[in-house]
């Protein structure tokens, strides 16, 4: 009979590879899940009218246009304050 101490180790073997297998198995159902949901996302995208990306491309456009300006204004502040100390 094997002693309590072997039970033990091999119960906890058991438990940790069990575990280890499970978090690969649902790791690599969440990616595939994942992978399908972006490519779902780029055919909705492309069975857009032209028209409707052409809007959409324009706001993302704006958008970063004034991304850029608040840039551009948080970088002359930064400017001003170093030529100001003298650094």
């Amino acid at each position: 009979m094997p002693s309590p101490q072997t039970i033990r180790r091999v119960a906890i073997t058991g438990a940790v590879a069990s575990v280890t297998a499970m978090g690969a198995w649902y790791g690599a159902g969440l990616k595939t899940q994942q992978d399908y949901q972006e490519v779902r996302a780029r055919q909705v995208v492309y069975e857009l009218p032209v028209e409707e990306r052409i809007a959409g491309l324009e706001t993302k456009r704006a958008r970063l246009l004034t991304q850029k300006s608040d840039l551009e204004a948080k970088i002359a502040q930064v400017e001003a304050k170093r030529s100001a100390t003298g650094a």
